[in-house]
């Protein structure tokens, strides 16, 4: 590639949880209907670029996986499910993420749409690394970053990681714990 499309463009609804470290979006390539292999290729690249060493995908499917494989980006796949007590999983994912935000890596974390459920599991793990402290925080947070109201299917994700065991992992290098100093931009 040459010329601007060399650096690839940010996925839509990129934004940034923690400052260089954690980063939320929409699928890579848009979600179900409008999704476009040539605008996914070209948001990897823009994540490469950008330095993410990793990619959570969120989504019921295997969607995506191989693309990020084919690109060398790595990714961590955890199912969220549509109903049902998602606690087992939150718990599985807030501690592989939290070690790998610990190990310096810079996060990407996406279901179809940059919506209720996957803004309700960050501001769960803003409120489960103890980055923030309550739930009706981490929601307020998380409302001021996409500038929508959180729906009951993201509260009841807070409400939830609320009830697992806190981390006791200390802070990534460099992370000052806060959340939700960035804006929307990218790096």
């Amino acid at each position: 590639m040459k010329g601007k499309w060399a650096a690839g463009i940010p996925p839509r609804n990129f934004t940034w949880v923690i400052k260089d470290r954690l980063a939320m979006s929409e699928r890579p390539g848009g979600f179900a209907p409008n999704h476009r292999k040539v605008r996914r290729q070209e948001e990897i690249i823009w994540l490469q670029v950008q330095g993410f060493t990793r990619v959570y995908s969120l989504l019921p499917s295997s969607h995506n996986l191989q693309a990020y494989e084919e690109k060398s980006l790595a990714s961590v796949h955890f199912p969220l499910p549509q109903s049902g007590d998602a606690r087992p999983m939150l718990a599985d994912l807030f501690r592989d993420m939290h070690g790998r935000l610990t190990g310096g890596e810079r996060i990407l974390i996406h279901q179809e749409e940059l919506g209720d459920r996957v803004t309700g599991v960050v501001a769960g793990y803003l409120l489960w690394s103890g980055r923030l402290p309550s739930g009706p925080q981490a929601i307020t947070v998380l409302e001021h970053m996409t500038g929508h109201p959180m729906g009951p299917s993201g509260r009841e994700l807070v409400a939830m990681a609320g009830q697992l065991e806190p981390e006791s992992v200390p802070p990534a290098p460099g992370d000052t714990g806060d959340a939700g100093d960035t804006g929307t931009t990218g790096a």
